[in-house]
């Protein structure tokens, strides 16, 4: 069944990361190693039907492969390797209508128990495997989106909730909980990175004292909310250096340090070498890969 599943995800890649026609389907493949990426992730399930990855956000670190699937329930600036290839998912980004939809249409009052940290992983069924395979093999007949897409979903999302996964999903989908709120949290810092982070604007965002909001966002994401920042400021620095015709003073300013010293300093910590010597080697590399 995996196989079945990595060949369909196999027949519509267009690149490593690929958005699909079928709504909040994004398919990842890859056949050759690359070097350790920055990546974003968002809110998603990641169902691997080969390879495997391993992510690191903070203290943290993990890895999924072949037959396993992933759950992530927040903004969150990861460095990933792909450890084994080739690599194939499928990555369902979650919708924030679709679960409570389907838990009142369930009619469940049970209480979810704590769901711990922002990520779990755990061993994909027969049935989740072939309700996802069905699901990204509507690329195959593109008239049966429309009709099929949600109806599909809303199976794999009812197969999820009866999973490991299923706890802080359920979490998730009530707003005010404690999932749901540090989830805001990670989104209103991702949005205003750029910015001066305010503690107190942000305790109030999650309706929380600061103490209890640093304690859950770093079980939550490995990381403080002022080193989530950097760690955004960062990664898009780079990224604005690997893609653009710029000079690292002016992506200093851009991603929100008043400092380009200070900016040159935390990046070589994180990178290695200094931003602009940085952005080069990963341009080499990736265009070594075919991948520029």
């Amino acid at each position: 069944m995996l196989d079945d599943l990595a060949a369909v995800i196999g027949r519509h890649d267009d690149g490593v990361w690929s958005a699909s026609a079928v709504p909040r389907l994004t398919l990842v493949a890859l056949d050759e190693h690359l070097p350790p990426v920055d990546l974003r992730y968002e809110p998603m399930v990641c169902f691997i039907a080969a390879g495997a990855k391993r992510a690191v956000a903070g203290d943290r670190a993990w890895v999924t492969g072949r037959g396993e699937m992933f759950l992530n329930s927040l903004v969150l600036p990861v460095t990933a390797e792909f450890t084994r290839v080739p690599y194939r998912s499928a990555v369902l980004l979650l919708d924030g209508r679709a679960l409570p939809d389907l838990l009142l249409e369930l009619d469940t009052t049970t209480v979810p128990a704590p769901a711990g940290h922002g990520q779990v992983a755990a061993p994909m069924t027969p049935e989740l495997i072939d309700a996802v395979t069905r699901w990204v093999r509507l690329l195959d007949t593109p008239d049966d989106i429309g009709p099929l897409a949600a109806r599909i979903e809303g199976e794999i999302l009812y197969r999820l909730l009866g999973s490991p996964l299923g706890p802080m999903l359920r979490q998730l989908a009530l707003a005010g909980s404690e999932p749901a709120r540090i989830r805001a949290v990670a989104a209103w810092i991702s949005s205003h990175y750029a910015e001066p982070l305010s503690v107190t604007t942000i305790a109030a965002v999650a309706s929380m004292s600061t103490a209890t909001l640093h304690r859950h966002f770093k079980a939550a994401t490995g990381m403080s909310p002022l080193h989530f920042q950097k760690q955004l400021r960062l990664q898009e620095a780079r990224r604005r250096l690997v893609v653009g015709d710029t000079t690292a003073a002016l992506v200093a300013e851009a991603v929100g340090y008043e400092s380009a010293t200070q900016f040159s300093r935390e990046y070589r910590r994180v990178y290695g070498l200094p931003p602009v010597l940085d952005a080069a080697r990963l341009r080499d590399r990736l265009a070594s890969t075919g991948r520029a």
